[in-house]
């Protein structure tokens, strides 16, 4: 029996990193190299980019029939990170390289045919694969900040004289790390004019992580305030912004603004796929949900989603995840994201509209906004009708309340929330209003209320859980009359 040698790499499940065995023999027969462990078409490509590799940087190919084996067998490999560890392997066994310290690496990477070697998506996946397992990740690992020592590898030549030789990038404890002050942004509530009612509902919205539905006409600031959704919210912490900076890697997108604090915003076209928005596909990536984790979700022109995507809503919406079923095993990706969605009244966009004449007729209105679905909208707590902007306030750039003034009001309630909570703790079969602290009045109010619009019991703990925001951002211990008729304002399909 020929050299065998192995070293440490990894495959992305989901977004988790998989630990794999890249093991290597060689044996005399026809020279070729030949690939097992359940491979796919792009992991069976890298034999010929190896050889490439190899002959560029002056190793000598062994004249061997060479078998690798990815382990365990069973799971399916698939991605272009095993070019690094598989031409590794081949060195080491065929004495090119040093074998010192390969062990104590976990080896991924794509190889370019002159031997240079280039970051794969996921690194931040396997550089928590490695710090679990008490390795160093080497490969061109990028500006990711990992918390365990990366071994810089930018060229297949550097390993001549093994992996003691090169860099170890030990990265700073604050890497990518910023304090709590409000991150720097061009967008700003103070450029929206004469929409302060749209505001409050964006304050109520923010503080309580509360999904938001705007409707109105085209050209009213819908995108406007959508967009500057993420400017009201608070960082994202160093715990929180861990899962959206794993996410974010493994579908190969920039991670620098999530390092920095900025929560994700995602603003998907209403023609992406169920797939697209839910997550799924081969390999089974990450969809728009989960890439909004710990940030904010904008759904422009919701009724022209497809409706099978947007009741694949409905699920993650409660849990927070996604879990995806599929023959080889089950993927859970985290998915809990504050929905901001906008909306026309109508086909033309003019119903209710002052200024202009709606041109459908009653049947059309009513089945375009079916399209939205009973189910979604009871997932919606605050539902704002945005009309179009006052043309003198406009043209006079009257200002309102800017980003930093509407951040200090979500501040304000959340911190008030948190104070209530841990002075509160309420039992966990105690009703929703009980629990929320409703005064008599304010009790009767909302019985009489949920009464004449009959309301469902979904509908009823929306408007209780807006009513308690609405009471924490006064800084009131009790939900008042006002609370519940502000909250149940909010909830009114209102026109006009």
């Amino acid at each position: 029996m020929g050299p065998t040698f192995s070293v440490h790499t990894a495959v992305l499940r989901g977004v988790e990193a998989v630990a794999v065995t890249a093991e290597v023999s060689l044996a005399s027969g026809i020279p070729g190299i030949s690939i097992v462990g359940m491979p796919d078409a792009m992991v069976l490509e890298a034999r010929s980019r190896i050889r490439c590799a190899l002959r560029a940087c002056g190793y000598t190919l062994p004249r061997a029939s060479v078998t690798v084996n990815l382990a365990p067998s069973e799971v399916k490999k698939s991605g272009t990170g095993f070019d690094l560890p598989i031409a590794v392997a081949i060195l080491a066994a065929c004495g090119e390289i040093p074998t010192r310290d390969l062990d104590s690496c976990l080896f991924v990477g794509e190889l370019g045919l002159d031997g240079s070697i280039a970051p794969v998506r996921g690194m931040v996946a396997y550089g928590m694969l490695a710090e679990q397992q008490g390795l160093h990740v080497a490969g061109a690992v990028g500006d990711v900040a990992m918390r365990s020592g990366a071994i810089l590898v930018r060229s297949v030549a550097e390993l001549t004289k093994g992996v003691a030789a090169l860099p170890v990038l030990e990265p700073n404890a604050n890497a990518g790390l910023r304090s709590a002050a409000p991150v720097q942004s061009d967008l700003d509530f103070g450029d929206v004019y004469d929409q302060e009612f749209a505001k409050r509902a964006f304050v109520i919205s923010a503080a309580g992580n509360h999904g938001l539905l705007m409707i109105g006409p085209p050209g009213a600031g819908k995108t406007m305030l959508a967009r500057r959704m993420p400017t009201i919210l608070p960082p994202l912490s160093e715990t929180e912004r861990q899962e959206p900076l794993l996410i974010h890697s493994v579908a190969g997108l920039d991670t620098r603004e999530i390092e920095q604090g900025v929560r994700p915003f995602r603003a998907p076209h209403h023609s992406v796929s169920r797939g697209g928005l839910i997550g799924g596909g081969r390999p089974v990536m990450p969809g728009e949900i989960s890439l909004a984790h710990r940030g904010v979700l904008f759904l422009d022109e919701l009724p022209e989603f497809a409706s099978n995507a947007l009741q694949g809503l409905r699920q993650p919406m409660e849990d927070h995840e996604v879990r995806l079923v599929r023959v080889d095993g089950t993927y859970v990706f985290p998915s809990n994201f504050l929905l901001v969605a906008a909306a026309n009244p109508c086909p033309c966009g003019h119903y209710g509209d002052p200024g202009h004449t709606c041109t459908c007729s009653p049947a059309r209105i009513q089945a375009y906004q079916a399209k939205i679905g009973g189910p979604i909208m009871d997932r919606i707590d605050v539902l704002v009708y945005v009309a179009r902007p006052s043309a003198k306030r406009l043209i006079e750039g009257e200002r309102g309340l800017s980003s930093d003034e509407m951040r200090d009001q979500v501040m304000i309630g959340r911190e008030f929330a948190s104070w209530r909570k841990a002075r509160t703790q309420a039992p966990a079969n105690v009703a929703a209003v009980e629990a929320a602290r409703f005064r008599p009045d304010a009790k009767a109010y909302l019985e009489r209320s949920a009464h004449a619009s009959a309301l469902g019991g979904r509908a009823i703990t929306r408007i209780v859980r807006v009513a308690r925001t609405i009471a924490d951002l006064g800084e009131s211990e009790e939900v008042s009359v006002e609370n519940v008729a502000e909250a149940c304002g909010f909830r009114t399909r209102a026109t006009s």
